[in-house]
């Protein structure tokens, strides 16, 4: 159980604040008739993931002490505002402080819960709820001395700086938001890896989808040269294997071909192999630092199964973002990293020769913070919450939501622009099939590779599930209201502590029967009844002559059943700034800008027109300690 606990220590925000006119109008302070009340008292408000609970110890009607707890918050996120909030609580005695910008449900819960416990305590919450304004004074200007800048603490970020800090250099960097993560911590898949030992451990009955991306190859690509000299090393590898069949089938020149295939072609070639060469070996990397992606399972536009998984202490699968980013996090601590949060980076400093010399930033109060390093590291993530700059490159995204952390504006693309950096493929911007209607939260695209299927409001299926997410994210807007429904059963809900989560956060609607989960959904129940009875058959057969779909898991007949209502939502941005191999960022000359490396999202060229999901983490793992070794070698 996640606890934060508070005593009469002051945090540095606490410090700064001070309390101001009550904004309910009750002035300052507390009502005398709170005086004499003693004793803790608690009170349960709804989060994120489920209850959360707050102790508050009052002494003669003043908060003295707070403890804020809750089990199923996201981690990096929720948990965030658990840990920060009960220290200005209890300094401030006001529950209306400010709550955590990126963890909006799990802040307002916590407020919401310490009213709770002051009503239980026979006080009038209002009184409580005085103003709190932080102390505007500016911090001085400071600078900072260090071998490697990296500026994003996401999962790039932080691969790039334990990988640099391990080559014995300095290393700090800089996070606009009051937390790690950035997108990273919001993945909810896996990593991709080509050809690893964890493979070997499942049956290969993917014989239809590596002949379907043979085919597919043949005969969309036939006049792409990479795509081709690809296809033929697959063919032979896979006749190969079925002439000799053991372990499981996959290769890095069938990830390779995977990946370009979805990126329709335009991906950098010479990425995409650094990407899938890599990716086995960066399985092991982080499990040497005490992240462990051993499940493995289907995932869309994969011929095989190929994206890693973390699972819980009983074996279930556990969103992959929340559950990498605290280790990558806890890691950089142990390596000495020095991490700034609440320091936006606005510029790249150069030398006379045009070389990256460091990095200019604001801090939180308005002070300037100058860091000198010999090499910097972008890894800002892309610009997919910057709504303007998306609409900017394509317009008919205009008023679509997102499922980008706030931080995700840009900026480390427009910082390198402005010292003359080159970007690619701009207007390739992704949108995701499976966002929740409600909330802009992510569902996993794991669901379907692990067996779900998408209902329509007619209630029938209407797109190969596991196909790739611009053709089905095209086809759900295609439907009627452009949404459609992600059905599961009790055996997925069982196997998945994901799906546990979003049943827990009020997702889903269900139903003992068919009937009774079209009746739940607003859709034709003899339909839908219709349509997952056929479903199951086709699963059973291995054969869906609907839509030829080849990725199979069990079928969906154990009640109860689950929908989330679903549509698409911006997700990933495959265009930025243009990089070599060895992910130093290149000059619209395509010369290296010395000093200046890139790494994750703010890149362009890996993923071309679309990404796989499971590739992202692929990325920022790989990438992230091309980068890290990079820059030091560059710095020594």
């Amino acid at each position: 159980m996640k606890k934060a606990q508070i005593k009469k220590s002051v945090s540095a925000l606490a410090m700064a604040a001070v309390i101001a006119v009550s904004l309910f109008g009750y002035g300052c302070g507390t009502k005398s008739t709170s005086a004499g009340v003693s004793g803790d008292f608690t009170g349960t408000a709804k989060g994120m993931g489920g209850d959360v609970t707050v102790t508050l110890t009052l002494e003669d009607g003043k908060i003295t002490d707070c403890i804020a707890e809750g089990k199923d918050e996201t981690p990096g996120i929720g948990t965030l505002a658990l840990e920060q909030l009960p220290a200005q609580i209890a300094e401030t005695g006001s529950i209306a402080v400010d709550g955590v910008s990126t963890a909006t449900i799990t802040s307002d819960a916590i407020k919401e819960a310490a009213a709770a416990a002051l009503t239980a305590a026979g006080l009038n919450a209002d009184d409580y709820k005085i103003e709190v304004k932080a102390d505007e004074t500016k911090a001085e200007d400071s600078t900072v001395d260090a071998d490697v800048v990296i500026v994003g603490a996401g999962g790039a970020g932080m691969t790039a700086a334990i990988t640099a800090a391990g080559e014995g250099k300095s290393v700090v960097i800089l996070e606009s938001q009051p937390m790690v993560g950035g997108n990273s911590v919001r993945a909810t898949g896996g990593m991709n890896a080509g050809k690893t030992v964890y493979q070997d451990e499942n049956e290969f009955g993917e014989s239809a989808g590596v002949e379907k991306t043979l085919k597919t190859a043949a005969e969309k690509y036939a006049d792409n040269e990479t795509i081709t000299a690809l296809a033929k090393t697959v063919s032979e590898q896979w006749a190969a294997y079925q002439a000799n069949p053991t372990g499981y089938f996959d290769s890095v020149e069938l990830m390779e071909l995977d990946t370009m295939i979805g990126g329709k072609g335009i991906n950098d070639p010479a990425l995409v192999e650094t990407l899938c060469a890599n990716s086995a070996d960066a399985i092991d990397w982080l499990d040497e630092h005490g992240i462990t992606l051993h499940n493995v399972s289907s995932f869309g536009g994969a011929s095989v199964k190929r994206i890693h998984r973390p699972v819980n202490d009983e074996g279930k699968v556990v969103s992959v973002g929340s559950y990498m980013i605290p280790l990558l996090e806890e890691n950089c601590k142990k390596a000495g990293v020095q991490i700034l949060l609440n320091t936006t980076a606005n510029e790249i400093l150069t030398d006379a020769n045009g070389a990256a010399v460091g990095v200019k930033a604001t801090g939180s109060t308005g002070e300037t913070v100058t860091i000198n390093a010999k090499a910097v590291v972008l890894t800002t993530g892309g610009f997919g919450a910057n709504l303007d700059m998306v609409v900017k490159y394509k317009p008919e995204l205009k008023g679509f939501m997102t499922t980008n952390a706030a931080g995700i504006q840009g900026q480390g693309i427009e910082m390198a622009e402005a010292i003359g950096a080159a970007t690619v493929d701009m207007d390739q911007i992704q949108i995701h099939p499976t966002v929740e209607a409600n909330t802009a939260a992510l569902i996993t695209e794991g669901l379907r590779g692990d067996g779900a299927v998408l209902i329509n409001a007619e209630g029938k299926r209407f797109i190969d599930e596991v196909g790739t997410r611009d053709v089905v994210s095209a086809a759900e807007i295609a439907q009627t209201g452009s949404y459609s429904w992600l059905v599961v059963d009790q055996a997925m809900a069982d196997n998945s502590s994901v799906i546990q989560g979003y049943i827990k956060k009020g997702y889903t609607v269900t139903g003992a029967t068919y009937e009774e989960l079209g009746k739940a959904m607003g859709v034709d129940e003899a339909a839908l009844a219709e349509t997952m009875n056929n479903w199951n058959g086709y699963v059973e057969a291995k054969n869906d002559p609907d839509f030829g779909r080849t990725s199979f898991a069990n079928p969906l007949n154990t009640a109860p059943y689950y929908a989330i209502k679903v549509t698409a939502g911006v997700h990933h941005t495959m265009g930025g700034l243009k990089i070599n191999p060895n992910t130093e960022v290149l000059n619209e000359n395509g010369e290296v800008i010395p000093g200046l490396f890139a790494a994750g999202e703010v890149t362009g060229g890996v993923h071309g027109a679309n990404r796989l999901g499971g590739n992202a983490v692929a990325d920022f793992t790989v990438f992230g300690r091309i980068a890290g070794a990079a820059a030091s070698d560059y710095a020594a």
